[in-house]
């Protein structure tokens, strides 16, 4: 008989974490965690590893597992690593190039160099047909049926694997690309189809192909990972329902993932984000940043008053050094973060100057950073960590991974011996530029998102984040940092956090001068119930709130800015409102409205959720002294490259209210939190360690 627990796995590019929770008979949550490294030819072989693990952990079996949920960034690495389906492209006739032109920018005005992302489709599988629609969706020039089947011929020879359809206006009228998509069917059945209509209903050809584009080159992967893991499941004796992660932070079913998988691509990193903003209301903090560091990336987001940032475009794969713009586009819903290549596994190096240099090339999982004695040559985060004398080689990760110290002096002495440094101060050199690396990535996405810091806390998590939180806090300016319980799987908790929901989004043209309530009450109905359909697959009777959205600009402006609309047919004083409501929003962003501008609508989100239930507060406790240390190490200080002997003490010997101060490390199984010189650490009545200077 089923206790009800909940189980959730997050495949990251170097482990593959799981969380597993119950409630127990005094209605408090049991939770158990596992680490496991990431099997990335066949990723649901780690998955199935750590869920043995966990369960055996918990002493549970597969009968007593309630619901699964699952996040991974396996279409996104498809799509870094160009590993997806042969991928064509079929489309209006003269737009052949669209994904080759983009939108004309540049990403560096001055590179004379400069490498653009390629279209994950090559021109010679990027086919067009004969059919013409207007911006209103009228037919100009009607479908050449028969051009579609020579069409589908042709990449029937070609050895095509997916086919994306992607024709002018379809936002507004899919009835050419779905006529296409029965024709294809017709000729060739088992071929896997993405209408650019139902992936990316939006106006702006180049972001609505390429998001079509990348759908259908990493369908057939997704496809079948999804199926291989639903029936690894089935074969151990899971009978339970599974759903996924949606990069916009909600949670969906598998059939509606393996239609739509490039909405998974930043799966792991939102669930890492609904994690913080479940830990944020927790605490009563409306102002934090979520602090996400792995072994592959670390992600930073800014979270409001207990809701993560969103946004309607991504970018993925991008060649030019984290610059905006030098990737794919993908017009998806996502949580708004910034995601850079430093992690645990991010190699360091020197560059042509003599500059130390850390990502963002991973060393993975297989072989891993040298200290893992899996065959890595090159020194990595980890490596410099363990030189520095923050992680004790027997202990890492629980003890399931013995480190070794020789082969990171090794590997640090090889790549950046040129420095003349020791490898131990090469190794405070790599651990600074990835602390400044971090720090300035947070900088950036607080000023372009009209932010500061001040009054801000930061939530630590994933294995690195606790190891490298507080130096990133001083970094920034920030005196407060809460390092939760689980924080070394914290993703994979976030998951169990999130809400079955879905977001719908269509493009329809309006001006407030000339606004059609009508029109809009129509397109908003349509979309609700769309989404509605989705979450009431995975719902399960839970009561939904449903989100509704403009996104808005002034007449001639070239970005929009999401306003809220009520959950109801519009009336004229609603109109009256939302235009009120968008100024007050620029100003905002630009410190005053345009009077006398008229501002135009391009789209709308409707978007359906399950109802997320808010956490009871904790009262706060006395402070109580804290445990004695297990032992001490030898550690080295970034900030003043000093070495002293720094106290270890177990999380699990401290009690609600004790503290202890800086220097020191807090050791659990999934990671350790470093409390600085001149920082105090306490657990909270949540028991979630919280730092402070």
């Amino acid at each position: 008989m089923s206790t009800g627990a909940r189980l959730a796995a997050d495949i990251g590019g170097t482990f593959t974490d799981l969380a597993l929770e119950r409630v127990d008979g005094q209605g408090g949550v049991e939770r158990w965690t596992a680490k496991v490294l990431t099997t990335p030819s066949a990723p649901e072989a780690g998955v199935l590893a750590g869920i043995r693990a966990v369960l055996a952990k918990a002493g549970m079996g597969p009968a007593d597992v309630a619901l699964f949920i699952h996040g991974t960034t396996l279409a996104t690495n498809a799509v870094i690593e160009r590993k997806g389906a042969r991928t064509a492209l079929l489309t209006t006739e003269g737009f052949r190039d669209v994904l080759a032109l983009g939108n004309e920018s540049r990403y560096d005005q001055y590179d004379l160099n400069i490498t653009l992302p390629q279209p994950l489709v090559p021109r010679r599988w990027r086919v067009t047909v004969p059919e013409r629609l207007e911006n209103t969706g009228r037919v100009l020039l009607p479908l050449d049926e028969g051009e579609v089947r020579r069409a589908t011929g042709f990449l029937r020879e070609e050895g095509i694997e997916s086919l994306a359809i992607g024709f002018l206006h379809a936002f507004v009228n899919p009835a050419h690309e779905r006529r296409a998509a029965a024709i294809v069917r017709e000729e060739w059945p088992d071929l896997p189809l993405s209408l650019s209509s139902e992936v990316s209903p939006e106006m702006r050809e180049w972001e609505r192909f390429s998001t079509t584009a990348a759908n259908a080159y990493v369908q057939p992967l997704m496809a079948s990972y999804l199926g291989r893991l639903r029936e690894g499941m089935k074969e151990a004796g899971f009978a339970c329902p599974l759903f996924l992660m949606l990069s916009g932070g909600g949670l969906t079913t598998l059939e509606t993932a393996a239609r739509f998988p490039i909405r998974l691509v930043e799966s792991g990193p939102a669930g890492g984000a609904i994690f913080s903003a479940h830990v944020a209301r927790q605490k009563g903090w409306d102002r934090v940043l979520s602090f996400d560091m792995g072994g592959t990336t670390a992600k930073v987001c800014l979270i409001d008053d207990f809701v993560p940032q969103t946004s309607r475009s991504f970018e993925v794969a991008r060649i030019g050094r984290f610059k905006k713009g030098s990737g794919l586009p993908l017009r998806i819903p996502v949580i708004e973060m910034v995601e850079i290549g430093a992690g645990g596994g991010s190699i360091a190096s020197v560059d042509a100057l003599g500059r130390i240099q850390v990502g963002p090339e991973s060393a993975g999982a297989d072989p891993g950073p040298a200290c893992y004695g899996r065959g890595g040559e090159k020194p990595a985060v980890t490596d410099a960590n363990l030189l520095l004398g923050r992680y004790d080689p027997a202990s890492f990760a629980g003890g399931s991974l013995a480190l070794h110290p020789d082969a990171s002096r090794a590997a640090m002495d090889g790549s950046l011996g040129a420095l003349g440094l020791p490898p131990e101060m090469a190794a405070l050199g790599v651990v600074e530029v990835v602390d400044e690396n971090m720090a300035n990535a947070a900088r950036v996405h607080a000023i372009e998102s009209g932010k500061s810091y001040d009054g801000r806390a930061v939530i630590a998590f994933g294995g690195g984040g606790p190891v490298h939180g507080y130096r990133v806090a001083e970094k920034i300016g920030v005196n407060r940092l809460l390092v939760p319980s689980g924080a070394g799987v914290g993703s994979a908790i976030g998951f169990l956090r999130a809400p079955v929901g879905y977001e719908v989004v269509r493009s329809l043209y309006q001006r407030f001068r000339t606004f059609d309530p009508v029109a809009v009450n129509a397109l908003l109905a349509e979309m609700s119930a769309e989404a509605r359909e989705v979450v009431a697959q995975g719902a399960f009777g839970a009561p939904l709130v449903e989100r509704r959205i403009a996104y808005m600009r002034y007449v001639g402006q070239g970005h929009e800015i999401a306003v809220d609309l009520p959950v109801k047919e519009l009336a004229a004083e609603d109109v009256e409102a939302v235009r009120a409501a968008y100024d007050v929003a620029y100003a905002g962003f630009y410190d005053r409205p345009v009077p006398g501008s008229d501002v135009e609508i391009l789209s709308f989100a409707v978007t359906v959720a399950t109802e997320v239930e808010a956490p009871e507060p904790v009262a706060d406790v006395p402070v109580a002294p804290g445990p004695a240390p297990i032992r001490h190490q030898a550690v080295r200080d970034t900030a003043r490259g000093e070495v002293s002997e720094w106290p270890v003490y177990d999380r699990a010997a401290f009690a609600p209210g004790a503290e202890v101060r800086g220097p020191c490390i807090v050791a659990e199984a999934e990671t350790s939190t470093l409390v600085g010189p001149g920082w105090t650490c306490r657990m909270d009545g949540l028991g979630y360690l919280e730092l402070t200077r």
